[in-house]
């Protein structure tokens, strides 16, 4: 009995092991609606590592009335905080606030996948 064609596929079932993704991250869309009059910026912390969306120095903007879906992909189990501000008043925030500076009681979510509920910022 020859032993090359198991040998193949041990050999092949391990290339693929290797080539295989890593563990699959979660992904989680944010709802958010701005009903403050005035325009705001968002991003989004992850409590568990440093890292924001959408990064890159950039955030995303919110025109006063409009409801935007944010979806990010994110570590399964993450925890992860909004924080906004209103556009060229950073006093004026929800949330953990421009740059993950403040506290908050209910401004945090896990990544398990899905989406929030509608996170509705008032004046």
């Amino acid at each position: 009995m020859s032993f090359a064609f198991p040998r193949r596929i041990v050999v092949a079932l391990s290339l693929a092991s290797l080539f295989a993704p890593a563990a699959h991250a979660g992904d989680v869309t944010f709802e958010i609606k701005n009903s403050h009059p005035n325009a705001m910026r968002v991003e989004l912390y992850s409590q568990d590592r440093d890292y924001v969306w959408p990064g890159d120095g950039k955030d995303f903007y919110l025109d006063d009335g409009e409801t935007k879906q944010l979806p990010i992909s994110c570590e399964e189990g993450e925890s992860i905080c909004y924080g906004a501000w209103v556009d060229g008043d950073e006093a004026t925030y929800w949330g953990v606030g421009p740059n993950n500076k403040e506290k908050c009681d209910d401004c945090c979510y896990t990544c398990s996948g899905g989406e929030t509920e509608e996170i509705d910022l008032v004046e």
